[in-house]
């Protein structure tokens, strides 16, 4: 008998809301949102219990920590009892009414005093929209570019249960320059999933949309949608899951049995940007070519746990592994080991083998008062019996540490330093289907592997909802590895091996929330990269400012 695998997926989800019972409706949180930053630095004060390993969060949790908060306004500034108020605005829910009852309203308030462009509520349903307006001029490197962004974001619920959302916008860049590297750059900017460059006109055009639906009890929830998933910490990179790849469908589930432990699992439809030859196949005519072109499916699984032995103490340990082909129904399991999962099907042959990872994070907030210190630890692949032996090792892994003081000298005042090294090799695979990539855009840190960063900033809120950053950070960047000196040099090629450039960089940066959803940003950086057997350095400035309705 022949089951598909859609029947698979659906009958695992339908029969996972078969035993869950609540009343919490799920949706998620942009994780550019500066509540995030608000909650994450009163955690680090102890004032509130708040892990943002993984980010987006649900309006609900992040509505039920305002809620803490409220009840310890004696703990919190001024200037945090304003940002609280503001806060409570955007995030506190708006009760149904009651049955035949409906109210419609366009561009006014909310019961919260949120003003909104529209929302509805009645029986059982709420729904709120906003347009996504934006504009930005920038000089990169002596080059002119403005952006204009356009597109439209709502979310809502339905019942008890049930919550959904969508967000997508059309951004359109033009430049004075005459290459699209102004606006390509090379640094942790969310890659592009369908550029579009008009040599002619000097203009990119490329689109981005984010959708879920979930359902959600008491201590869980499940999700079908497409968006971004982080794990782990870090200022200017995330080695395990960052932003730089664009969304992706997933499935996610999240899942808190006990106080001290927390659960998740996310699979996904990655893109591989790899033409499958086997499913490539002719129209019949010679129109664009006619011939109908396919891609090599990639999909990527991940499950994690956390352990809170302590109030401020967060330890997690996951495994991911990156696969090509065909959907396989191991890594739709959320408790499967996936290596051992991947070892017996493929035989123990490399060649039929997939790319997995391990992964860890320590955080300590609090501990000593007002600090925060982590590190996270991921491994590509290690020979445990020769990790430290240096002419047998295989050591491709990389590693951050970072640390946190908030309220130094200053009320809202936060200092921060990290510092993050991978090592050759990190992130590829000998089938470059099974790459930690997506769109050609690493699923981990931006800068891929073969470098190190240490970073220094400062953090600073003078008024409410003013945001001011400064950070510097000293880059040194190694050439790639071959896939030869990958899989067969002994010892695996050194660190740095061979430097291809060193960058020193100074980031400032301003932003101001005027009302819910509506910042005025700019940002300052000077960059300078040295380049081996170069006598000059090479020297640019990059300037933005924008203004924006809608993250």
């Amino acid at each position: 008998m022949h089951i598909s695998m859609k029947k698979i997926i659906i009958t695992f989800l339908f029969s996972l809301l078969l035993f869950v019972h609540g009343k919490t409706q799920m949706i998620f949180e942009n994780h550019n949102n500066e509540v995030y930053q608000y909650l994450s630095r009163l955690s680090n004060k102890g004032v509130i219990e708040f892990n943002d390993l993984i980010l987006p969060i649900s309006r609900e949790i992040i509505f039920s920590k305002l809620l803490e908060l409220q009840k310890r306004n004696s703990d919190l500034s001024s200037i945090e009892k304003q940002e609280l108020a503001f806060y409570l605005k955007e995030f506190t829910p708006i009760q149904y009414l009651k049955p035949g009852e409906e109210s419609t309203t366009f561009f006014k308030n909310d019961i919260n005093g949120r003003f909104r462009s529209f929302h509805a509520v009645g029986n059982n349903f709420f729904i709120a929209a906003d347009p996504i307006i934006q504009g930005a001029v920038s000089n990169y490197n002596k080059v002119n570019f403005n952006q204009k962004t356009i597109g439209v974001q709502f979310w809502g619920t339905i019942g008890k249960h049930i919550g959904f959302q969508f967000s997508g916008k059309d951004v359109n860049e033009n430049r004075d320059g005459t290459t699209a590297d102004a606006a390509i750059f090379n640094g942790p900017r969310t890659g592009y999933v369908n550029l579009i460059y008009d040599e002619t006109r000097r203009n990119i055009n490329f689109t981005e949309y984010k959708a879920n639906i979930g359902y959600s009890w008491k201590n869980g929830s499940i999700n079908i949608g497409q968006d971004f998933m982080l794990w782990g910490y870090g200022e200017n990179g995330r080695i395990v899951l960052s932003d730089k790849a664009p969304v992706s469908p997933y499935v996610r589930i999240d899942y808190q049995p006990l106080k001290w432990l927390k659960f998740n699992y996310v699979h996904k439809w990655l893109n591989s940007k790899i033409i499958d030859s086997s499913t490539t196949y002719s129209f019949g005519n010679d129109l664009y070519g006619g011939t109908k072109i396919t891609f090599v499916p990639k999909y990527f699984a991940s499950h994690s746990i956390t352990i809170s032995p302590k109030k401020g103490i967060d330890f997690s340990l996951g495994e991911s592994i990156v696969y090509a082909d065909k959907l396989n129904i191991s890594y739709l399991l959320p408790l499967m080991f996936f290596k051992a999962a991947d070892n017996n099907q493929s035989n123990y042959n490399i060649l039929a083998g997939n790319n997995g990872q391990f992964f860890f994070q320590l955080s300590v907030k609090n501990r000593p008062k007002n600090t925060h210190f982590y590190s996270t630890l991921f491994i590509d692949e290690i020979r445990i019996s020769e990790a430290f032996n240096a002419s047998k090792s295989r050591n491709q892994l990389g590693y951050n540490v970072g640390a946190s003081l908030t309220d130094f000298m200053l009320p809202y005042l936060t200092l921060y330093t990290e510092y993050t090294k991978v090592f050759p090799s990190v992130y590829n695979n000998l089938n470059p289907a099974q790459n930690y990539t997506s769109y050609g855009s690493y699923l981990g840190d931006w800068m891929g592997n073969n470098f190190d960063r240490l970073l220094f900033g400062a953090k600073y809120t003078p008024l409410p909802k003013l945001k001011l950053e400064a950070r510097f950070q000293l880059i040194r960047k190694g050439a790639e590895t071959t896939i030869e000196q990958q899989y067969l040099d002994i010892p695996q090629p050194k660190f740095l091996f061979y430097r291809a450039y060193e960058r020193r960089e100074l980031f400032l940066s301003a932003s101001y929330e005027v009302r819910n959803n509506i910042y005025f940003k700019g940002n300052l950086t000077s960059i300078n990269t040295i380049y081996p057997n170069q006598t000059t350095n090479t020297l640019f400035d990059n300037l933005n400012l924008g203004v924006y309705f809608g993250l």
